[in-house]
């Protein structure tokens, strides 16, 4: 398991998240006098966004069965024709609060138009899954960046282990955050993004995609579920885990298609951290295992880009705050994950290589490669 207690139990995304960010009165979190806009995508396309409500008929909720149906929210980001008359926003003023105890960040500006014409052609699909607590929109700046760059982009928040709005404004709280079973959470995200992919990779959504070239990504839990559906779903490609801690037992057979471990001091006096050394022994395909030795945990996420903006980082208690962020600062945590990802999808959905997978690179010094 983890060196860090809090990251080894889990309940690292939701606690830190709650620490960080929620449970904050408006007032000390009040929007900065011009609202922030995030960081802009270094890709050329024009980015559409939308919203899907997905009813899994097959399944009956495993969290809250009374419920029924397992339901779902994700979103789309996508390369777009032309932008539409309305400005995606970053989060809806109730779902803002619901998540960060604040309704500011209902005023961030993103680069995306709700419901923009999507470009006709099939694009390459990269799936994004949160950590574990944390909603769907703190992917935002990662997956604008990758439609920016011709892909699209699911990002989907899991019912009832996250705040998560549905149409007509109605919102699920966290029923499982105080007591999570992490064994059930991985093979519960496999089978919700494994129905995400059935939908996307049929018509119906108005946004073509290429079904030979998918890959699924995540954050902390999100993460180790990318990679357990890389071993279980043969329409997936390639996975990247962005600071995840495996919960489940190595599969049976050794993983073949190509991984990414993209984490956050998970090297100590050049000693690796013994739950992923472990689990990527049984990898012997493409890998790569990279290290942010002075990020954190949340370095992943536009939790820092928001904290500073939001002068919010104080909040967290001193004995967790390198654990969370490290020493790296949001404006540089972005461009370095931003980077590093675009670049495995670049490798695994298009053929297109790229050094900063294979050496070290001056551009971005904080990322150490671990043997």
């Amino acid at each position: 398991m983890s060196r860090h207690p809090l990251r080894s139990a889990a309940a690292a995304c939701f606690a830190l998240l709650l620490a960080v960010l929620g449970g904050i009165p408006s007032a000390a979190a009040a929007s900065p006098p011009t609202a922030p806009e995030l960081p802009s995508p270094t890709g050329k396309q024009l980015i559409g966004t939308k919203s899907l409500h997905l009813v899994d008929t097959t399944r009956t909720d495993p969290w809250k069965p009374e419920a029924g149906h397992r339901q779902l929210m994700a979103s789309l980001w996508y390369p777009a024709l032309r932008p539409s008359a309305r400005p995606a926003p970053y989060a809806s003023a109730a779902l803002s609060t619901a998540i960060f105890g604040t309704d500011a960040l209902a005023a961030v500006r993103t680069h995306a138009t709700v419901n923009a014409p999507a470009a006709p052609a099939a694009r390459p699909l990269v799936v994004l899954s949160p950590g574990f607590g944390m909603s769907r929109l703190t992917l935002t700046t990662l997956a604008e960046e990758l439609a920016g760059r011709g892909y699209v982009v699911a990002a989907l928040d899991h019912t009832y282990e996250a705040p998560v709005e549905f149409p007509g404004g109605r919102i699920e709280p966290c029923l499982i955050c105080e007591r999570p079973d992490f064994g059930r959470v991985v093979p519960n995200r496999v089978k919700d993004i494994g129905f995400l992919l059935d939908r996307l990779t049929r018509p119906g959504t108005g946004v073509r995609v290429d079904a030979t070239r998918i890959a699924v990504a995540g954050h902390s839990i999100g993460g180790a579920s990318a990679v357990e559906l890389l071993g279980t779903d043969s329409r997936v490609d390639a996975a990247a885990n962005l600071d995840g801690d495996f919960f489940t037992a190595p599969p049976a057979r050794a993983l073949k298609r190509p991984v990414l471990l993209f984490g956050a001091q998970r090297t100590k006096d050049s000693v690796p951290n013994a739950n992923w050394n472990e689990r990527r022994r049984h990898f012997s395909g493409w890998q790569r295992w990279l290290d942010v030795p002075t990020g954190g945990h949340m370095t992943f996420t536009d939790v820092p880009w928001i904290g500073s903006r939001f002068d919010l980082g104080n909040r967290i208690p001193a004995d967790q705050r390198d654990m969370a962020f490290g020493t790296l600062p949001g404006d540089r945590a972005t461009p370095v994950v931003r980077a590093y990802v675009a670049a495995f999808m670049d490798r695994h959905l298009r053929g297109r290589p790229s050094p900063l997978l294979d050496r070290p690179s001056a551009a971005y010094p904080e990322v150490r490669f671990v043997k």
